[in-house]
């Protein structure tokens, strides 16, 4: 399962003048925690270089739900298949928290790529890398149980956002502000599951859970109850 990017972000691999002409391209904003960056359905070719802070990208469901297909951070692209090709956007991107973005037009982000043949291969690179991931999530949805795929959002999170603990033990405290009912779209299943497969964890002593705190306690062995 993949939650997140690669760890070497798409304006982090860009070289300073290609960064410096970027951001002369569009305008910065800031975004207040929840607020909608994207929409999905919506017509328009612009991005946003996300310049600081963490946004989930997220499909409706049927049900009035929603299934989070990833977290975004600083130095990651959202919104840029609207800006190669006329479709609709296909996902919503919403600010977690504070969010500062370099909003980009289309046009003139097609313009930046087309004379960077190196940028050009940086978006497509980035595309394949979260069609690969869509692919495991596809998988893992139709074989992994609720618990497993739980687990496995956590051992994620936990590497990615945690705090790191001491050398060679420690609880390790998830930084991200993700509600638990951000955290069953982003494994995709309901509230009701995911607290289930929660107090199941805690029992266990793998976690510790409470209002706005998520610790992960043991993460080796939730790492090996994520593979099964």
């Amino acid at each position: 399962m993949a939650l997140f990017g690669e760890r070497q972000t798409f304006l982090g691999r860009l070289t300073p003048a290609d960064r410096t002409a970027l951001g002369a391209l569009g305008a910065t904003r800031r975004f207040d925690p929840g607020a909608v960056l994207l929409r999905e359905g919506e017509t328009g070719s612009h991005l946003v270089l996300l310049l600081s802070g963490w946004c989930t990208v997220w499909l409706a469901t049927e049900r009035g739900g929603k299934v989070i297909l990833g977290l975004r951070s600083t130095g990651e692209l959202v919104g840029e298949m609207a800006a190669l090709d006329p479709h609709p956007r296909s996902a919503s991107v919403n600010a977690l928290g504070p969010v500062d973005g370099l909003l980009v037009p289309g046009e003139r982000f097609r313009q930046f790529i087309a004379a960077r043949p190196y940028a050009t291969a940086l978006v497509l690179a980035q595309l394949a890398d979260r069609l690969r991931g869509a692919d495991h999530e596809r998988r893992a949805l139709a074989s992994l149980t609720v618990l497993r795929r739980l687990s496995a959002r956590l051992v994620e999170l936990a590497d990615r956002t945690g705090r790191p603990p001491e050398p060679g033990a420690g609880p390790v405290e998830i930084r991200l502000p993700l509600p638990q009912s951000e955290l069953a779209a982003a494994v995709g299943a309901t509230r009701e599951a995911v607290a289930k497969a929660l107090r199941l964890l805690r029992e266990q002593g793998l976690v510790r859970t409470g209002p706005g705190t998520l610790v992960v306690l043991e993460l080796e062995p939730l790492r090996l109850l994520a593979q099964g």
